[in-house]
């Protein structure tokens, strides 16, 4: 059995999930950097995946807490996909994928680990990075930790991209 030393996942799987939601506490947290915050707008902020897929993984969540988009202000989802556009272009300049996944998991049986509070996956793509350590290893290796990745972001989106 191969092993492959993770100790910043400690803390995640020893915890008992934490009551409350983890969006909405973020959201009204003042220290984004150490939130994962890269940027606020007015209707939804965008942060990173804790657990990312791929470097740049990160999330547009809105502020109102709603578990279906029908339950969202139309100006909440207008907001949202005009961040989403540029959020694509920010990582497209930063990290120059080959392409991108956007998408969301609405309701615990379809995957989302967050079920009570929508929020939009975007995550950087590149040929090759579904390698043999994510299908056979099950592993998924990231070169960039998440604090450089959350100063990059944070600039390029304060920087007006």
């Amino acid at each position: 059995m191969d092993r492959l030393w993770t100790p910043w996942r400690y803390s995640y799987v020893s915890s008992a999930a934490a009551p409350g939601c983890i969006f909405c506490e973020k959201a009204s947290a003042s220290d984004d950097e150490a939130n994962l915050v890269v940027y606020r707008a007015e209707r939804n902020f965008i942060l990173l995946n804790l657990y990312p897929y791929t470097n740049g993984h990160i999330m547009i969540a809105p502020y109102e807490h709603v578990a279906t988009l029908g339950e969202a202000a139309e100006e909440t989802l207008a907001e949202m996909i005009l961040l989403a556009r540029r959020a694509e272009a920010v990582l497209r300049r930063l990290y120059q994928p080959a392409g991108m996944n956007l998408g969301m998991n609405l309701g615990q049986c379809a995957g989302a680990g967050v079920a009570g509070h929508i929020h939009l996956h975007m995550l950087p793509r590149w040929p090759g990075d579904v390698s043999f350590m994510t299908t056979v290893g099950e592993t998924r290796v990231l070169p960039e930790d998440l604090h450089t990745t959350w100063r990059r972001l944070h600039a390029a989106f304060r920087d007006g991209d």
